[in-house]
C-alpha cells in the first residue's frame, strides 16, 4: 500500500503565487495492472513556464512538471526495479505509469553526473538553450549573442554554447554574484540590469555594433531596448518573457514595428518539444558530451524536501536561484 503526496493547485494565481495557492494532498495509489510500474520521485523540477501552463489547470489539479525517477515496482518487463526514468509526472512523490510516457536514462549515463541533470542542463532546459540558440537563431561564429536571465537554467547554457561556437557573448542577471559567476563561465560581457545606470548605454558599450542574436528569457521593457540594437536581419528567440508572467495590469507596449520592419529582423518564439526523435537524442549526447568535457559548467539551486515545492517555485520566480532549480524529493 502507497500512499502518493501530491501539490495541487488550490487557487489560481492572482500575481505573484503564495504558498496559500497550493495545497499539499494524499491519496492511496491502486495495485499496479499488468504493463504499469510504480515510480518514486528522487529529483523534481520547478520552472518559469508553469506559472503560465498553471492557468489551463482546474483548481484542485496536481501542478505539472518533469521528475527523475526510481522504479520500485513493476509489472512490465521493458522497465525492471530499478530503472531510472524521466516522468512528466508532476509534483508527486510517487505516480503508477503505463511507461508509454518514460524517457529511461541512458545506459550511458555516468555515475560522475548527478541523475538531477536530467532535469536541467543534460534535459529540458539544456535542450531549450540548444534548439532556441543553434536552431532558431542559427548562431554562428563571430556573431554576438545577448542572453538575459543568462545566470538561469537556461540561459547559463545558451550562454556557454555561443562560446562553444565562437561568438562573443553578452549576459544580463539581476544581482553580482551572479554577474561573477557569468565571468567564471567565460561571458565576454556580464552585467547587473538592476544597478546599471542606463540598460541602453551599458547594450550599446557591450556590442557597439550591435546584435546578431538575442535569446530572450525576460520580455517586458527590457526587450524593447534590446531590439532596436539588433543588426540587420538579427534573430530573437523569444524563449520566455518572466518579467510579466506575475502582472496582473496591461503588459508592457511590444517592439517599435518600424524597428522590426526597417532592420528586417525575425522573431519566433519556440517551445523544445517541437524538436523530437533523431534532432533531441544527438542534443541530449552533444550536452552530455560538453558536461563530460568540462565545456559546459552546471550549477544546480537545490532545495531538501517535497514539502519545500512551493516554495522552491515562487523563490525562483524571485530569481533566487544560481542554475536550475531543483527539489530533492
Amino acid at each position: 500500500m502507497v500512499h502518493a503526496k501530491r501539490w495541487t493547485l488550490k487557487k489560481h494565481f492572482v500575481g505573484n503565487p503564495t504558498k496559500s495557492d497550493f495545497e499539499l494532498k494524499t491519496a492511496e495509489l491502486p495495485p499496479l495492472k499488468d504493463g504499469e510500474v510504480l515510480l518514486e520521485a528522487l529529483f523534481l523540477s520547478v520552472d518559469p513556464y508553469m506559472r503560465v501552463a498553471s492557468k489551463k489547470l482546474n483548481e484542485g489539479d496536481t501542478m505539472m512538471g518533469q521528475q527523475v525517477a526510481r522504479v520500485v515496482e513493476s509489472k512490465n518487463s521493458a522497465l525492471p526495479k530499478g530503472t531510472i526514468v524521466v516522468a512528466f509526472s508532476g509534483w508527486t512523490t510517487h505516480s503508477i505509469s503505463d511507461g508509454n510516457d518514460l524517457e529511461k536514462l541512458s545506459t550511458e549515463w555516468p555515475d560522475a553526473v548527478p541523475l538531477s541533470l536530467a532535469l536541467g542542463t543534460v534535459g529540458m532546459t539544456g535542450l531549450t538553450a540548444y534548439f532556441g540558440l543553434l536552431e532558431i537563431c542559427d548562431a554562428k561564429g563571430g556573431e554576438t549573442v545577448m542572453v538575459n536571465a543568462a545566470a538561469g537554467a537556461v540561459g547559463s547554457v545558451v550562454g556557454q554554447i555561443a562560446k562553444l561556437k565562437g561568438c562573443k557573448v553578452v549576459g544580463a542577471v539581476g544581482s553580482d554574484e551572479k554577474v561573477a559567476y557569468l565571468e567564471k563561465l567565460g561571458f565576454d560581457v556580464a552585467f547587473n540590469y538592476k544597478t546599471v545606470k542606463s540598460l541602453e548605454e551599458t547594450l550599446k558599450k557591450a556590442s557597439p555594433d550591435g546584435y546578431d542574436c538575442y535569446f530572450d528569457n525576460v520580455g517586458g521593457e527590457f526587450s524593447n531596448i534590446v531590439i532596436p540594437q539588433m543588426k540587420t536581419f538579427g534573430k530573437i528567440a523569444i524563449c520566455g518573457a518572466i518579467s510579466t508572467y506575475n502582472r496582473t495590469g496591461l503588459l508592457p507596449p511590444g517592439p517599435p514595428p518600424e524597428v522590426i520592419i526597417y532592420q528586417q529582423l525575425r522573431m519566433e518564439g519556440f517551445l523544445v518539444t517541437r524538436w523530437q526523435g533523431d534532432a533531441r537524442q544527438k542534443a541530449l549526447k552533444d550536452l552530455l558530451k560538453w558536461v563530460l568535457a568540462g565545456k559546459i559548467q552546471y550549477h544546480e539551486y537545490i532545495t531538501e524536501g517535497f514539502e519545500n515545492m512551493p516554495a522552491a517555485f515562487m523563490g525562483m520566480l524571485k530569481g533566487d536561484n544560481l542554475g536550475k532549480t531543483i527539489v530533492k524529493a
